[in-house]
């Protein structure tokens, strides 16, 4: 049942201080509960009441309301940045399907959000997959009646039917993403419990297992590919961002532009690489990108899949083989070297050194020094 009464919260600045604005209908209720809050206090400037701008203000909020109005708002909450550097989305193959009954799919005003937003063309495969899940579940609801329970009950599905952590964190986020970023609503869901992170060992490769991979092929871009991936340990989406001029030559290093987090780096370019790199262009003749599709734009993720999957079965590699097991193994071997593990960090772009630590639990040097007990 939709509620009659309804609160919507404000941004504003009084005193240079931040703080959330309280605006309503006349209403005894509303009323009421508003005077029960701490440090409430009246704008007669912007005639309405308001509270200091925080985390536990804004869950007292929801709580004293929960049930007894609807809270909204266009104004509280700031956006994540856009990576202007993502390329432009095709979200014409999400319009263009073909309709089927007994299916409703991705709303435009989402579509039209993902595109403003630029996210990577991963991310809104991942979003538009699991909100279209969603939808469809509460097929004859519109979505944005549904409420704080109507999600819960629908991630307790998920984790019935033993979808994994890290789907279930998506489909949150994809979610959320409808509520707050595209109606502009405040963290509504703020407090749903999300499922505790897999803490998943990563995937290494040997320095000689690498090797063979990268030799298996004669293709000189395929080689680079691979050989960056490893030597330089970006990630994917790093490796098809780089620009031709993004490697210095002179002080031997790969600059990574807009990487996760929108941060830059740099990291270290290998010798042997470099004379690749020199063959493929003299080659090849990138333009912008340093590896370009048919068309010249960015070289596609599908490609560095397969390029990466084929090359590991001709090197007789009877795991599968992807492209972030190339990072792993840059980081696991330059620990077994005994490269710090600080340097590790900014090589890898990681914000803390907890991150790289994993590669503690994986490097061969961590246990040389255990003594066989059987011998």
């Amino acid at each position: 049942m939709e509620l009659q009464k309804s609160i919507t919260l404000k941004h504003l600045l009084i005193n240079q201080k931040k703080c959330i604005g309280l605006q309503f209908s006349t209403n005894k209720v509303i009323q009421a509960l508003i005077d029960s809050l701490p440090d409430i206090s009246w704008s007669q400037k912007f005639g309405m009441f308001y509270v200091s701008n925080n985390k536990s203000n804004l869950e007292l909020i929801f709580k004293t309301f929960h049930g007894v109005a609807w809270v909204n708002g266009n104004y509280f909450f700031s956006e994540k940045i856009i990576n202007i550097d993502n390329p432009k989305l095709n979200l014409e193959r999400y319009r263009n399907r073909k309709p089927k009954d007994g299916f409703k799919p991705c709303p435009e005003e989402y579509l039209l959000k993902l595109e403003l937003k630029r996210y990577s063309d991963n991310t809104v495969r991942n979003y538009v997959s699991c909100f279209e899940t969603f939808i469809n579940y509460y097929y004859n609801e519109d979505p944005i009646t549904l409420n704080e329970i109507d999600v819960r009950n629908y991630l307790q599905k998920l984790i019935q039917e033993e979808k994994s952590n890290s789907y279930v964190n998506m489909a949150v986020n994809s979610i959320k993403f409808f509520y707050e970023i595209v109606h502009g609503m405040p963290n509504r869901f703020y407090s749903i419990e999300r499922p505790r992170k897999e803490k998943k060992l990563p995937e290494v490769l040997s320095k000689e297992e690498i090797i063979k991979i990268i030799n298996s092929t004669n293709n000189i871009k395929h080689k680079c590919i691979m050989g960056l991936l490893y030597s330089s340990g970006l990630r994917r989406g790093e490796l098809l961002s780089l620009n031709v001029t993004d490697i210095d030559s002179k002080r031997m290093v790969v600059k990574v532009k807009n990487a996760k987090g929108n941060k830059d780096r740099i990291t270290i370019l290998s010798p042997s690489i470099l004379k690749d790199l020199q063959l493929y262009y003299k080659e090849y003749r990138p333009k912008k990108y340093l590896f370009e599709g048919q068309k010249g734009d960015r070289y596609s993720v599908t490609s560095v899949l397969n390029i990466i999957s084929v090359a590991g079965k001709k090197a007789g590699i009877l795991k599968k083989v992807t492209p972030h097991m190339f990072r792993h193994s840059f980081a696991t071997h330059l620990l077994e070297n005994g490269t710090d593990i600080r340097h590790i960090q900014l090589l890898l772009g990681h914000s803390s050194t907890k991150t790289t630590e994993i590669y503690t639990h994986v490097a061969n040097r961590s246990f040389m020094e255990i003594k066989d007990l059987l011998s």
